[in-house]
């Protein structure tokens, strides 16, 4: 019966297992709930902002704002890497990092110096690995980031893009379309391209000024995109990790069926052996 004692700790450890993935899978759920509502909060206000930007642009303005100011020639740009610091979330981290392989090595065959800038553990980790020299590494960020995650992150690189040091800045992220649907994406979020508007009519009166008013919303309109990307990327993350975790308790539950047949059978067996020796006793008798 030994066979038979080796299936059944089997059995149990696999039974043990698919309780831990099915509460996983439960956990992932409603955090990744909580995150789709976040992502469709971030929305309508980024909508919002680029509606009044579009609305406001002016080849006039865009000479008044370095943030609008569309360099000549780059020479140096930052690249902002968002992952997430925990696994068990299927091909997600795995396909983020493809992304940013592509684009920086994109970027670095026009011959631009590239500044890498890490957020999460699996993504720090990967690039420390191949030896990637980061400009920073962010693990403080949790899977609910707020606006001044967002600020710190991307106020630093705003203020260099102003002053010339910095040409354009990058952001590999998910985009969360659907649970099942994650794709990663990479953006530019500086400099500002303008969005396309221009349905504000010259007889409206502005109060404050069309400058005052993008002298506020532009930065804004920078934050903002970085934090539809960390909110996007949690929820993507969820989705990711709900999914990878009800692959596997559907697995587990598909192998305990084959053990516990296979336990079944062994133990018919065994008790068919024991039977014919019975009989094959009470025979000689």
């Amino acid at each position: 019966m030994a066979k038979g004692r080796e299936l059944k700790g089997r059995i149990k450890t696999v039974e043990n297992t698919k309780k831990i993935t099915r509460t996983m899978e439960m956990v992932a759920t409603s955090k990744m709930k909580r995150a789709v509502d976040r992502v469709a909060a971030a929305r309508p206000y980024a909508s919002a902002l680029a509606e009044v930007i579009g609305d406001l642009y002016s080849d006039e303005l865009a000479e008044q704002f370095p943030l609008l100011r569309q360099p000549t020639q780059m020479r140096k740009v930052a690249h902002i890497v968002l992952t997430s610091n925990r696994g068990l979330c299927g091909g997600f981290n795995a396909n983020l990092v493809k992304e940013a392989r592509t684009q920086l090595a994109a970027l670095e065959q026009k011959g631009l110096e590239v500044e890498l800038h890490v957020v999460g553990k699996k993504g720090i980790g990967y690039f420390k690995y191949v030896n990637r020299a980061m400009a920073s590494q962010r693990i403080d960020i949790s899977d609910r980031p707020t606006a001044a995650d967002a600020s710190s992150l991307v106020d630093s690189l705003m203020a260099r893009f102003i002053s010339g040091d910095l040409d354009a800045v990058f952001v590999t992220s998910s985009k969360f379309n659907s649970a099942i649907s994650t794709p990663p994406q990479t953006t530019q979020v500086l400099p500002v391209t303008p969005p396309k508007g221009g349905s504000l009519k010259r007889d409206y009166i502005l109060s404050p000024s069309a400058e005052a008013i993008l002298t506020e919303l532009l930065p804004a309109y920078v934050s903002n995109s970085v934090y539809r990307a960390l909110v996007e990327t949690v929820a993507a993350e969820q989705g990711a990790r709900r999914t990878a975790m009800k692959n596997a308790t559907d697995n587990a539950s598909e192998m305990l069926s084959g053990l516990r047949r296979t336990y079944n059978r062994a133990r018919q067996a065994q008790i068919t052996q024991e039977i014919a020796e019975i009989v094959g006793g009470a025979a000689a008798l």
